[in-house]
């Protein structure tokens, strides 16, 4: 009976080999998708691909250049909060007697005024005055219009005290979020993103959004800190966002680690993604056959010669490199890691083999443990 029970099994196990548990497909399995269901198209990596890759001008991630404004943000707004002072020479009017020192006689400085939502302003003998979309200069010299005939011969001067119509919201992955007032030499989006207190994250995982009505516009914010155009003068209640987008790798199969890694600055070779993984699994992975999935840019499939149809996220290519011989280490140091890419090794055919007879072997034990206990059972 324990002979019957352990052919039974071990027949079992032989018809089902091929739906053993593995770290994923085995190479031939990637091979037959390819060929039987043309699911994604299979480039051998060698130097000369990786280069014809490199050659392709990198994607297009967007542009600030449709947002540059070239509205003054020098004006005044309702609610702005304005410092008014009026200097009259007679001092018939204001008094020339003040007991403040710093005021000269016939010098009256205003209390801080607010723009109202009308965009006009309260000045004693004048009345209300509009002052709303005028410079400083402008709405002293309409002050001063509105107050000739009761005034001999007034000066007026007027600052902004508090700038609140000629600002833009700053959010996201700024340190300090909120609100930065513009001015005539701090409007473009590099100054608002500073008086903010910088980015809190790497600048090649942030994306910089700016809202604008009914239109967004966007733009990686290493291009921003790197070309001229993209850093853009900004218009007054525009909402920049500032919009973490982490660029990461995956790997599984026979590596030293299966995870999701965070990609650092700057430019990451399959040699450098290997070895933060923790290199090939000696032993176990097939050297033969490293492959990395990838939704494919279609110009760079047509450089490569790849006539698979593209999908929504691009054209799904896995590229295979031959790591046993040494020209391929020098692919994979040209070979540029994107994000979202699968690293994959498969389990060489020896490993899946080992694997079996490690199973076959439980499986004789257990076995084995049986008939020793049913033995014992019949004593």
């Amino acid at each position: 009976m324990t002979r019957s029970l352990l052919a039974l099994l071990i027949v079992a196990i032989l018809g089902g080999c091929s739906t053993l548990p593995r770290d994923g497909p085995s190479n031939r399995a990637v091979l037959r998708g390819a060929n039987e269901n043309a699911d994604y198209a299979i480039v051998d990596l060698d130097y000369a691909a990786a280069e014809r890759i490199r050659a392709v001008p990198g994607r297009s991630y967007g542009s600030l250049a449709g947002a540059a404004s070239t509205a003054p943000v020098d004006v005044i707004g309702p609610g702005d909060q304005l410092a008014i002072s009026i200097l009259e020479p007679s001092g018939a009017l204001f008094g020339g007697g003040s007991g403040n020192t710093s005021v000269r006689a016939g010098q009256q400085e205003l209390p801080v005024a607010t723009v109202d939502r009308g965009g006009s302003v309260t000045v004693p003998f004048a009345g209300a005055v509009r002052v709303a979309g005028l410079t400083n200069t402008e709405a002293a010299a309409a002050i001063r219009r509105a107050l000739q005939g009761r005034v001999g011969n007034p000066q007026v001067s007027v600052t902004v005290a508090t700038n609140v119509s000629n600002a833009v919201t700053v959010l996201g992955e700024v340190k300090q979020p909120g609100r930065a007032p513009l001015s005539t030499n701090a409007d473009t989006i590099l100054d608002v993103i500073a008086a903010a207190g910088g980015s809190s994250r790497p600048p090649q995982d942030v994306e910089v959004q700016i809202r604008r009505d009914d239109q967004t516009f966007t733009a990686p914010l290493t291009a921003v800190t790197t070309e001229f155009a993209q850093n853009i003068r900004l218009e007054s209640g525009d909402q920049v966002n500032l919009v973490y987008l982490p660029r990461r790798f995956s790997s599984f199969g026979a590596l030293g680690a299966v995870t999701q890694q965070d990609m650092p600055a700057g430019e990451l070779t399959l040699a450098d993604a290997l070895s933060r993984s923790g290199g090939l699994n000696d032993g176990a992975a097939n050297a033969r056959s490293v492959l990395i999935f990838r939704f494919e840019r279609p110009e760079v499939a047509q450089a490569l010669g790849v006539t698979q149809p593209a999908t929504v996220r691009g054209v799904p290519v896995v590229y295979r490199l031959n790591l046993e011989e040494g020209v391929g280490f020098f692919t994979a140091s040209s070979f540029l890691i994107q994000p979202d890419d699968i690293i994959y090794a498969p389990r060489a055919l020896s490993a899946e083999v080992g694997k079996f007879f490690g199973l076959v072997q439980q499986v004789t034990r257990v076995v084995y443990d049986l008939s020793v206990t049913s033995a014992l059972g019949t004593d």
